[in-house]
C-alpha cells in the first residue's frame, strides 16, 4: 500500500507552492506551517514531508524553527530537506525534530560527506532527493540542470546504502498535470528494493491508484491538497 506524505514548502515562514520550481511563480496559501500541519495530522495523516524553499536557494538552512515548531505540537514524522549542505546542517535539522533529512544538491556536489553522514547517523535518516529535468540531476533549488543520468546517480547511492528515494519531476511539480508514471515504474524496474516516493504532478485520486497499482511505494501530495483537488476522505484506504 501505497504511503500517502502531505508536503508543506517554505519561503519566508510561510507555507507556498511553486510552479515547475519557478520562485517567480509562489503561491501562499498559509502563513502558519504548523495550521497546516495540524490540519494533516486531524485528518489521519502520519508523514510530512517539509521543504526549506529558502534553505535550499541559500545553500543553508534558513527556516529550521517551523521544523521545531511543527514536531513539538505535532505526532508527524517529519522527513526535512532544503539547504543541507554541511553536517551543521544534518544536526540542526535532526536535533530540530526531523526523523529523516532530504540530500539533493549536496549528494551530487559533495558524495563523500554525504556518505560520511550515513556512516555517522545511518542510511534510514537519510532520503536521496532527486530532482529531475529530461532524467538528468537538477539542482539548486531546481534552478540548475546537470548532466548526471539520473539512474546512474540511483545507482550510485543504492550502491552506498540510501534505501529511500524521493523523485521530482521538475516539469510537472505544482502543475496538476498527472506524475511520471512511465518514470516511476521503469525505476522501481531497475531499482526493486528502492523505496520510491513520487512528487510532482498529483491531481486527484487516480493519480495516487495508478501509482499504488505500479508500486510506488509512498507518494506526496501538496498543491492537491490545497486547491481542494484531492479530498482527505478519498484517501482514507491509505491511511493504514
Amino acid at each position: 500500500m501505497i504511503r500517502i506524505i502531505p508536503a508543506i514548502d517554505i519561503i519566508d515562514g510561510h507555507v507556498v507552492r511553486l510552479t515547475r520550481g519557478r520562485f517567480e511563480e509562489k503561491t501562499i496559501y498559509n502563513k502558519d506551517p504548523l495550521n497546516v500541519a495540524r490540519w494533516y495530522q486531524d485528518n489521519g495523516y502520519k508523514y510530512l514531508h517539509l521543504v526549506d524553499l529558502d534553505g535550499a536557494k541559500t545553500g543553508k538552512i534558513i527556516n529550521w524553527q517551523v521544523i521545531e515548531k511543527i514536531a513539538n505540537n505535532t505526532s508527524l514524522t517529519i522527513d526535512f530537506g532544503g539547504g543541507i549542505r554541511s553536517e551543521n546542517d544534518v544536526k540542526l535539522a535532526f536535533d530540530s525534530g526531523a526523523y529523516q533529512v532530504t540530500v539533493g544538491s549536496i549528494a551530487v556536489a559533495h558524495k563523500e560527506k554525504v556518505l560520511s553522514w550515513i556512516k555517522t547517523y545511518n542510511a534510514g535518516r537519510f532520503i536521496l532527493g532527486a530532482d529531475i529535468i529530461e532524467k538528468k540531476i537538477a539542482v539548486a533549488a531546481w534552478q540548475n540542470k546537470t548532466e548526471i543520468d539520473l539512474f546512474k546517480h540511483l545507482n550510485d547511492y543504492s550502491r552506498s546504502g540510501i534505501t529511500s528515494c524521493i523523485c521530482t519531476d521538475v516539469g510537472r511539480d505544482g502543475a496538476l498535470a498527472g506524475p511520471a508514471h512511465e518514470l516511476y515504474t521503469e525505476i522501481k524496474g531497475k531499482f526493486p528494493e528502492l523505496f520510491l516516493i513520487a512528487s510532482g504532478g498529483v491531481s486527484n485520486i487516480d493519480d495516487v491508484e495508478k501509482l499504488n497499482t505500479a508500486g510506488v511505494d509512498g507518494v506526496i501530495i501538496g498543491k492537491a491538497f490545497y486547491e481542494g483537488r484531492i479530498k482527505p476522505q478519498e484517501l482514507k484506504a491509505y491511511l493504514c
